[in-house]
């Protein structure tokens, strides 16, 4: 016998590995960091000896999910200007909010919250954009969580940086400092189109090409946003940021909810990324992404929450679930977006996305040990027929019993193991408190 870190074995393993099918009855052995082997659990209690072996009789063993867009301090803004339209919720009450409270102190607090519920909700990974991409980089790593830190880029100064070059040179350094990191990775990100003018642009695509790094930005949001840019410019958004040189496969499109045919050939022919996320979309009233038709012009979509000033959570179980349902009422057809497609765009289309793929996203032999432990014991899960399609239709995130990143257990039955979850409580409860 192999001896081996760790052997789980599962009712169901679902690899998300370009099959749509599940493996009943397997089991998944994990040694340094990595999948060492995915067999039968019959063979697998024969080949190996493992420091800790775990029995899910009644659990999924399924990837780790992926939240491809997120601002994760303004977890602390949670609740703070709902049933409002963007434009009305960000100039007139977020950014002023902003400007008021975020400091170091508030990005780390913010942080450790998010953290905290995305663990628990079964993220093992998640992409953010937001102001002190070094505080937050700190936490992700301290905490075990994977992250993309988004190197935020905008006109106008803000308590992070004074204009667009020290925030490119900031977020630069935020890059070396992490340029092989274990669980951290780096993207530019540009705010958005109407934040960002075309120097910086330019010079952030300059970058990412040397760098080869995604660029994560906020396009085509609203028809609004499509309004005005061509009101002031003369041009969609995405036609001039397709002049500049930025629509290419690092491109990470986030909300596009106002595509037309041709900008959807567009993002096709250059292999760019889109970011759904239908619950923000939905509470803000900003329209609706295409995800059928993108999706079957072969364009990647990957599933993301925004905040949860916007959302109200960052709960990836919800989002599955509402992008798989509202691709089907927007399209008209039922066969849109089925489960297991909608799986994907929250595990392995997300890793491709963030330039990752070959890391995680998937249970695949030699990637990170990033996955999640789901129970479908309960009676509100009961009985099952086809375990992927509960994972979306049925399954909610207070059942992710487990969590591992790169083979290291930092949820043991809904206990997370690497933060103090009582003082983040605590300390947003207090925070709530001098904001109300």
């Amino acid at each position: 016998m192999k001896n081996i870190d760790t052997l789980l074995h599962a009712r169901w393993i679902i690899p998300v590995d370009g099959d749509k099918n599940y493996l009943p009855d397997h089991s998944i052995a994990i040694h340094e960091e990595r999948i060492l082997d995915i067999l039968p659990s019959d063979t697998a209690r024969k080949e190996y000896q493992a420091q800790t072996e775990i029995n899910y009789s009644e659990h999924a063993l399924i990837p780790g999910l992926i939240n491809a867009h997120t601002h994760a301090a303004m977890n602390l803004f949670r609740g703070l200007a709902d049933d409002l339209p963007l434009m009305d919720w960000l100039n007139n009450h977020i950014w002023p909010a902003e400007n008021k409270w975020v400091n170091e102190e508030f990005v780390q607090f913010g942080t450790e919250l998010a953290c905290a519920e995305m663990l628990r909700g079964g993220t093992t990974c998640f992409n953010d954009m937001y102001f002190f991409p070094d505080i937050t980089a700190r936490i992700a790593n301290k905490t075990g969580i994977r992250a993309s830190i988004g190197l935020i880029a905008l006109d106008f100064p803000t308590i992070w940086a004074q204009n667009a070059d020290e925030y490119i040179d900031k977020g630069l350094v935020v890059h070396d400092e992490y340029r092989g990191n274990e669980l951290i990775t780096t993207a530019f990100a540009p705010h958005a189109p109407y934040t960002v003018s075309d120097e910086p642009i330019q010079k952030i695509r300059m970058l990412a090409d040397e760098l080869d790094l995604p660029i994560h930005m906020h396009i085509h949001e609203t028809a609004q946003e499509v309004e005005e840019a061509v009101k002031n410019t003369g041009k969609r958004p995405l036609q001039r940021l397709d002049d500049l040189g930025l629509i290419s496969p690092n491109l990470v499109a986030v909300h596009m909810t106002q595509l037309e045919d041709n900008e959807i050939e567009q993002l096709a022919a250059a292999s760019s990324h889109v970011v759904h996320c239908p619950e923000s979309n939905l509470k803000l009233a900003s329209g609706f992404c295409p995800v059928k038709q993108l999706l079957d012009a072969g364009i990647n979509v990957a599933l993301g929450t925004d905040s949860a000033a916007s959302n109200n959570d960052l709960d990836m179980f919800g989002e599955m679930k509402t992008a798989a349902l509202l691709a089907k009422g927007v399209s008209g057809d039922a066969t849109a977006v089925p489960a297991h497609q909608a799986l994907a765009m929250a595990t392995i289309n997300g890793a491709r996305a963030l330039g990752i793929s070959d890391k995680t996203g998937s249970l695949s032999i030699g990637k990170y040990a990033d996955l999640i432990a789901v129970d479908f014991s309960s009676i509100e899960a009961t009985p099952v027929y086809d375990p992927v399609s509960h994972l979306v239709y049925c399954c909610g995130r207070e059942q992710v019993s487990d969590v591992w990143i790169a083979g290291r257990h930092v949820m043991k039955n809904r206990t997370i193991t690497t933060l103090e979850t009582e003082r983040i409580k605590q300390a947003a409860n207090e925070f709530g408190a001098k904001l109300n």
